[in-house]
């Protein structure tokens, strides 16, 4: 806080308080300080304006705290939203929930749609292997049949040889 006396002390330099309008730092800076030396009340004072009060426009034009900006605040404060803009926001809103519920509803989707994907994977790979377990028995089928038309035909040939050999 030491530095801040030395900061505001610039000559020319100019502070906005709602009890005195612009003045002078130092002379801002000397006020706090006598009231800060002063004990404080918890009271609220009865010149503090409310939101709820409107503050008098004719009394305020006098008076040399009057501030046409902060008259314009409590103007545009004071007067209720236009039905137009108040319908644009609700539609606003609605269609910012609509969007929601849409994106979780995509993400949901996104989520099913890479299940089904790594499911589909892993059946494709169960079915190949299925067919290289159908492939390998057919092989085996193949070579016991062709080992028994090779003994078939070995033990013809013999029984043949038997058979003209005895005449």
């Amino acid at each position: 806080m030491s530095s801040e006396p030395q900061f505001l002390s610039f000559k020319g330099l100019k502070q906005y308080t709602p009890e005195t309008g612009w003045g002078q730092v130092n002379s801002i800076l000397q006020s706090h300080t006598q009231q800060a030396q002063t004990p404080k009340l918890a009271t609220v004072p009865d010149n503090v304006p409310t939101l709820t009060e409107t503050p008098d426009v004719t009394a305020g034009q006098t008076s040399p705290m009057f501030d046409p900006l902060i008259h314009e605040l409590f103007e545009q404060l004071r007067v209720p939203p236009s039905d137009d803009l108040t319908q644009t926001w609700r539609t606003i809103a609605a269609e910012v929930n609509l969007l929601t519920e849409r994106m979780a509803l995509q993400r949901e989707l996104q989520e099913r749609l890479q299940k089904l994907d790594e499911e589909l994977v892993n059946l494709r790979g169960t079915i190949l292997s299925h067919l290289s377990d159908v492939q390998h028995a057919a092989d085996q089928q193949l070579s016991s049949a062709r080992l028994r038309a090779e003994v078939s035909a070995l033990a013809q040939t013999k029984l043949s040889a038997k058979l003209t050999n005895k005449r």
